[in-house]
This record gives C-alpha cells, sequence and structure tokens, in this order.
C-alpha cells in the first residue's frame, strides 16, 4: 500500500479497515464494512439506517448517513442533519475515551438542534436532553458503551 490511498478518480482515499467507532485498524485486518458515501435517502429511512447503526454501537457509521442528509438533502434541513451528525460523532469520540471532544460535539450538536420541537419523528427536545445528559457523564469520567448509550432517535 502507498502512503497515500487514492480512488479511481486520484482523491486520497484512505483503504485501511475500521472498527465500529471507525478506527483504523492495521492493514489486512477484517474491519466493519463502511458506510458508501453520497447515498440519497428520504428522511424517515436516513433515521431507521442511522437507528439501526446507533443499536449495532457503530455512532461513527450514523454519523456517515446523516452526513448523507446533510449534503444530499434540501438546504434548509441541513442544520437538523449536520447537528444530528455531531451528535453521532460526540458519540464515537465518547465511547472511543475522548472526553473532551466527545463532550464538544454532543453540546454542539444539542445546540444545533435548538430548543425542541419534532421532526421525522424524532423529540429533538428529548434528544437535547440526552446529549447534556451524556455530555455530563464523560466528563465525569464514566466508560461509555456506545450501543447501550445509543438514543432512540424516534419513539419506535
Amino acid at each position: 500500500m502507498s502512503d497515500r490511498d487514492r480512488d479511481g478518480a486520484g482523491r486520497a482515499r484512505n483503504a485501511r479497515p475500521r472498527d465500529g467507532l471507525g478506527r483504523p485498524l492495521p492493514y489486512g485486518e477484517t474491519g466493519v464494512e463502511r458506510q458508501p458515501e453520497g447515498v440519497v435517502r428520504g428522511p424517515e429511512e436516513t433515521v431507521r439506517e442511522a437507528q439501526r447503526l446507533l443499536d449495532a454501537g457503530m455512532p461513527f457509521h450514523a454519523h456517515e448517513v446523516f452526513e448523507d442528509a446533510w449534503k444530499t438533502g434540501p438546504a434548509e434541513e441541513a442544520g437538523l442533519w449536520r447537528a444530528l451528525a455531531q451528535l453521532a460523532v460526540g458519540l464515537t469520540h465518547a465511547a472511543r475515551g475522548n472526553a473532551v471532544g466527545g463532550a464538544r460535539l454532543l453540546r454542539r450538536g444539542a445546540a444545533g438542534l435548538g430548543g425542541g420541537g419534532v421532526a421525522y419523528g424524532m423529540d429533538l427536545g428529548a434528544l437535547v436532553r440526552w446529549a447534556d445528559g451524556l455530555a455530563h457523564r464523560v466528563e465525569r469520567g464514566e466508560r461509555i458503551d456506545a450501543a447501550r448509550e445509543a438514543p432512540r432517535l424516534t419513539g419506535g
């Protein structure tokens, strides 16, 4: 492998396998299949797929699903999906043991959701409370298991 893996168009792409929290593994090891980039999904499908990944303890991968919605969806919804991606990355960092980064991203994502409301079946106020509570626990030094701490995006 070269120092910088490249795709067919010559863009840098890290081809190293990754674990469920998105951490690179050594070349040749078996990792978790990556999420394809740029997938266009409807909002409900985005929420379902992200929840599946969160429940599986793969918040890094859920963040990629939210990022697709943020980048391919309507501009007026970009803030919602960006905030949800930040929550997923915050959970990722918290589960990796990065308390500072985890708490910071959880709070940034919560701030991006605003005071509450409902979007695509998601109680945004409940997600803000979840993120705030988890950020406090992370800062106190609690060990975080990504699957056990995964938020319920919808009531279902």
